[in-house]
């Protein structure tokens, strides 16, 4: 398999400083690693979520909403 390296470190430098900064993407990891996946997995797939959105707010221009981008964490609140 074909990577970009410098891609890959900084999703994973992304994926962990959203952990800490947003209860969406905490929620989002954590979910990911009540269903098994390891570690590593739960966090590419927190990177994956959160390039789509940047993706989207870049076609859009519409400005990032932890709401929107982790909807999950509202239907859980509720």
């Amino acid at each position: 398999m074909v990577k970009n390296d410098r891609l890959n470190h900084a999703g994973y430098l992304g994926a962990f400083s959203a952990l800490r900064s947003s209860p969406g993407a905490d929620s989002h990891y954590r979910r990911r690693r009540e269903q098994e996946d390891w570690h590593a997995a739960a966090q590419r797939h927190l990177f994956n979520r959160v390039i789509g959105q940047l993706y989207h707010c870049l076609q859009t221009g519409e400005p990032f909403d932890e709401c929107t981008a982790f909807p999950a964490r509202l239907a859980a609140a509720a």
